[in-house]
């Protein structure tokens, strides 16, 4: 008989041949995706951004009244691209805050609520490559629904009334390849301060676990900020909110381009952004996943989340602060003064041709305004509807010069409209009759934009 030998194995050896590898990031990122879109209500959302947008759009333009008070809403009957910078200013304030909160505020805390870490992390074997899995499908998503709305709401605008020039915040004429680029930039300069908000809401779901308040953070925080920029608080803290650039884009539609709030806010969103993100994935790879009763509350959640944001908040004011000549509101005479009269030469311009009237040049025209607030009686600053301005201009061989009233009303951040209060030719109807037919008077009420951070001119 002869004897075979076998092989044998030392414990180290078989530990590390039958040693699980954990799962790679692309398998689990596309499990978390599937996980996500398998959802009713996200299906639903998905279908929403995508078709509602477009319906809305195409129908207000084809109202007889349009959401004047909404910026870029009165001039819906006019080209096509206003309609979707409506929906932009719609959905920085209630809807991207709403749906960021269904789909990054929940991502994680739907797994303590039907309590399957423990499975997930037998299938996974790896903290770190959950947490990643989880926010970039969360990421995923919301990019998906942003492109929904900016798409379905442009597509809609150019089916329903066309690929037409659009009036800026300062009055010029943009081409229509212009405002479309225009447009798309406005659309892409929000995608930071959605990604902050994305953010929170992943620290919300993985701090605050089972609790509502999780899924509720991302829209209180953008209700926070929206009603900051309502207050008339000093314009170093307003830009320094990761929310501001879902109103800077305004600054595109200036000429010039208003581009350094802009540029501010969008580096602000893009730091909160990672930091909080940074936050959410300390907290995250510290939790007890063997603890089932585990509810997400503790000072460590406030130690590795509230306080890190809440130093960058005051870090970013002092910053703005010191690096911007403005101060206070960053609203003044001088600045109202310069707006509305860049403004008027541009629609006044516009008005004449379509009245057909000789061309006439803003160099021509020198327009200047004076402007007082509460009728000279306190500081000629700040937001208000108590603003009066007289606007003045120069036509070529006339002898007497031509005057116009308005009233403003300016919002803390900035934007104005201005309502015409005489001469009736000139600002005092709401149509004017030209070659085409009647159409918007121009000069009647339109809307206009102070740059918070620009110096005045007096200084």
């Amino acid at each position: 008989m002869t004897a075979t030998a076998t092989p044998t194995t030392t414990p180290r050896e078989d530990t590390a041949a039958t040693r699980a590898h954990p799962v790679p990031l692309a398998g689990g990122y596309r499990f978390e995706l599937v996980k996500l879109v398998s959802q009713w209500r996200i299906r639903l959302l998905v279908l929403v951004c995508w078709i509602a947008p477009a319906l809305f759009v195409a129908a207000v333009s084809q109202q007889s009244t349009l959401p004047a008070d909404t910026l870029f809403g009165r001039w819906m009957h006019a080209t096509g691209w206003a309609g979707s910078l409506v929906v932009l200013g719609f959905s920085g304030s209630w809807a991207l805050p709403l749906l960021i909160s269904v789909v990054a505020g929940d991502v994680f805390a739907a797994e303590d609520r039907l309590g399957t870490w423990r499975h997930l992390l037998v299938a996974v074997r790896s903290p770190r490559r959950i947490f990643a899995a989880k926010a970039l499908a969360a990421l995923t998503l919301i990019l998906l629904l942003v492109a929904g709305l900016a798409c379905s709401s442009a597509g809609g605008g150019l089916i329903a009334v066309g690929n037409r020039p659009l009036v800026g915040l300062d009055g010029h004429l943009l081409t229509p390849s212009d405002a479309a680029v225009k447009v798309l930039l406005a659309w892409v300069c929000v995608l930071a301060p959605t990604l902050a908000l994305a953010a929170i809401g992943l620290l919300g779901s993985v701090a605050l676990g089972r609790s509502p308040m999780g899924l509720l953070l991302p829209a209180l925080v953008a209700l926070a900020m929206a009603l900051a920029q309502m207050l008339p608080l000093p314009v170093a803290v307003r830009v320094a909110l990761p929310g501001y650039a879902f109103i800077s884009w305004n600054g595109l539609f200036t000429g010039p381009t208003q581009l350094e709030p802009l540029l501010i806010s969008i580096a602000a969103g893009l730091v909160w952004a990672v930091a909080a993100t940074a936050a959410a994935y300390a907290v995250f790879v510290r939790r007890d996943f063997t603890n089932a009763a585990y509810d997400g509350t503790g000072r460590r959640s406030v130690t590795f989340g509230l306080l890190p944001l809440a130093g960058l908040l005051a870090v970013s004011v002092a910053g703005v602060a010191v690096a911007t000549p403005s101060t206070g509101s960053g609203i003044d005479q001088d600045k109202v003064q310069r707006s509305l009269a860049t403004a008027f030469a541009h629609l006044y311009r516009m008005q004449t041709d379509e009245l057909n009237r000789p061309a006439v040049t803003e160099a021509q025209l020198q327009v200047s305004a004076s402007c007082d607030r509460g009728g000279g009686q306190g500081d000629n600053e700040g937001p208000g509807n108590d603003w009066r301005c007289v606007v003045t201009w120069h036509l070529p061989g006339v002898q007497v010069s031509g005057s116009a009233v308005y009233q403003l009303d300016i919002s803390a951040n900035g934007r104005y409209v201005a309502d015409g209060d005489g001469p009736k030719e000139v600002n005092g109807y709401f149509l004017v009759h030209t070659r085409y037919g009647d159409a918007p008077n121009p000069l009647w009420q339109f809307d206009g934009n102070v740059e918070l951070l620009s110096a005045s001119s007096k200084g």
